[in-house]
């Protein structure tokens, strides 16, 4: 069905909490509709960014949570007519339904669209172009899958021609968008529940970027075989990013520097042999730095001034559950982070041993989907170079999995074949605090990783 948002007053959401979903539900009130839904009871960052918009919300799915007025139900891919009772009975009152990648799409599709894509670093890279777009007055609508920290929410509501999009490409959601230009930031093997192989996975991103209109342009990592493989099936201007020689925007001369109780990195770009001046960021980590290069490379396509860019770039906080600093228990740092794929981990690890280098780093990880951990299992027991001890709690499997033939022990077992003793198994959050809540002090960084609530780790421990 086709979105008249002239006709819609009231949309009931189900699966409101969900980190795509927050961002179609801001947009939409801010035209105007009155929205409401239902999730589970467990807590997520985007509590807060519903309460903050004064979205009601029932934390139960009932038949009786949907008003007979809603003039549409949207609903979060993670639902279906087998496994929600909010879902069976508006098809029974053959209500008008649309999956939230649908309604995100007849959003975006008429806009000028920038999509960013890609297995990581899409939700800061798309977060930090949307901010630093805001910042150079384009006004843009943004829809991202965290809390960004510059706006208190997962939204922006611009009144400007720019569209800021995170395309995710689980369930091949991103098929739904045609974008102008699009971001490619990486493409390593994941979602194996959806994707039963990596060419698969890879066509996925093939069949978007070929997509792209023929007068828009694609921004694409090029220190990697794999995107540069998918870039080739693009037949729009193609512009590489990387550290790479051979790469259109190039990072030169990298530094990390620490000032006051922060750090910060610079890093002159290079235009093929002409420098476009010194960038200065307040995230770390080469990966971040990638990030923000790509950033620049849209932003001078679309002629914006590099001496407004350098200021806007500098002011981007980050997002939620990326890195977050979450607070100190006992003097130790207590940080979160999103990563729940093996190169995230790698990455997130390797930037705390840089900060942190002089500390003992406590990396609890909650692995995410039993079908991704079994997958990978190889891949994430090689991930904790970086980390002197780990936890791993039991698999989280989500809304999309109750159980699949792998537990965390399995995990903990390759670990510590790798770097023996490194590793243990505690099953729960709660099991986690009370075991470290007298262990760590001011010797020690704890980094709480996954997609799942493991948050909560360093939330409990933090002291108020």
């Amino acid at each position: 069905m086709e979105l008249d948002l002239k006709n819609i007053k009231k949309v009931y959401v189900i699966g409101i909490k969900g980190s795509g979903v927050v961002g179609v539900v801001e947009i939409l009130k801010s035209k105007g509709v009155e929205v409401l839904g239902s999730d589970t009871a467990e807590k997520f960052f985007t509590d807060e960014v519903l309460q903050k918009n004064q979205i009601q919300y029932f934390e139960n799915f009932s038949p009786k949570n949907i008003p007979d007025d809603a003039d549409l139900v949207i609903y979060s891919t993670a639902y279906n007519v087998g496994n929600n009772v909010e879902f069976q009975e508006a098809m029974r009152r053959k209500m008008p339904m649309l999956s939230y990648p649908e309604v995100l799409a007849q959003l975006f599709n008429v806009k000028y669209g920038i999509a960013i894509c890609g297995t990581h670093g899409k939700t800061t890279t798309s977060a930090w172009l949307a901010s630093t777009l805001k910042e150079l007055g384009a006004d843009p609508v943004a829809a991202i899958g965290s809390r960004v920290t510059n706006w208190e929410g997962n939204a922006l509501v611009g009144a400007g021609e720019f569209f800021v999009l995170e395309a995710d490409e689980y369930q091949n959601k991103i098929a739904r968008y045609n974008p102008n230009a699009v971001i490619l930031t990486s493409c390593d093997y994941d979602h194996p529940d959806f994707f039963p192989d990596f060419e698969i996975y890879k066509q996925t991103f093939k069949d978007f970027v070929a997509r792209i209109s023929k007068t828009g342009f694609l921004v694409v990592c090029g220190d990697a075989t794999s995107t540069l493989e998918v870039a080739s099936f693009a037949t729009c201007m193609v512009l590489t990013y990387g550290f790479s020689a051979d790469c259109d925007y190039r990072i030169s001369n990298l530094e990390l520097k620490r000032e006051d109780a922060k750090s910060i990195q610079i890093f002159e770009v290079m235009q093929g042999e002409k420098s476009l001046g010194s960038f200065e960021i307040g995230l770390f980590g080469k990966h971040n730095a990638l990030n923000a290069l790509a950033v620049i490379a849209v932003c001078h396509k679309l002629n914006f001034s590099v001496g407004k860019i350098q200021v806007a770039l500098k002011n981007f906080q980050g997002t939620s559950r990326r890195f977050e600093l979450i607070g100190e228990r006992n003097g130790a740092i207590l940080i979160d982070d999103y990563g729940h794929h093996p190169d995230e981990i790698r990455a997130t690890l390797k930037a705390t041993r840089e900060l942190y280098a002089e500390k003992n780093i406590w990396a609890v990880f909650h692995p995410h989907t039993f079908t991704r951990t079994k997958a990978l299992l190889s891949e994430f027991s090689q991930s904790f170079s970086d980390a002197d001890r780990v936890i791993i709690l039991d698999i989280y499997g989500s809304a999309r999995e109750a159980q699949g033939g792998v537990h965390s022990k399995d995990l903990v077992e390759l670990v510590n074949r790798y770097d023996r003793g490194k590793a243990e198994h505690i099953a729960t959050i709660d099991e986690v605090v009370e075991f470290l809540k007298d262990k760590i002090g001011a010797d020690d960084v704890v980094v709480a990783i996954g997609a799942g609530n493991v948050w909560e780790v360093v939330s409990k421990l933090s002291e108020s």
